[in-house]
């Protein structure tokens, strides 16, 4: 897995804890439910305007969804 497919959990992995519906997410962070799905599916990389509104939308920090989805991704790669 990549960093993107890894911060899209991270992302849907909180949305999810939160109780939210990918549309509420895509509602409170201003964004199209789509762009949500794609960035979690990990098919796109969200910019770092978008990732500081699903950011502030989930209650956290860009870095720290970011540092998440680093962890797992070099985690991932040790096992190999």
């Amino acid at each position: 897995m990549h960093l993107r497919s890894h911060l899209g959990d991270v992302v849907g992995e909180t949305r999810r804890k939160l109780r939210l519906s990918q549309e509420e997410l895509a509602f409170e962070a201003g964004l199209h439910r789509t762009s949500v799905s794609h960035i979690e599916r990990g098919l796109k990389s969200p910019t770092v305007d978008t990732l500081g509104k699903i950011a502030s939308a989930l209650a956290t920090t860009p870095s720290q969804l970011l540092a998440e989805a680093e962890r797992r991704t070099q985690d991932k790669a040790k096992k190999r």
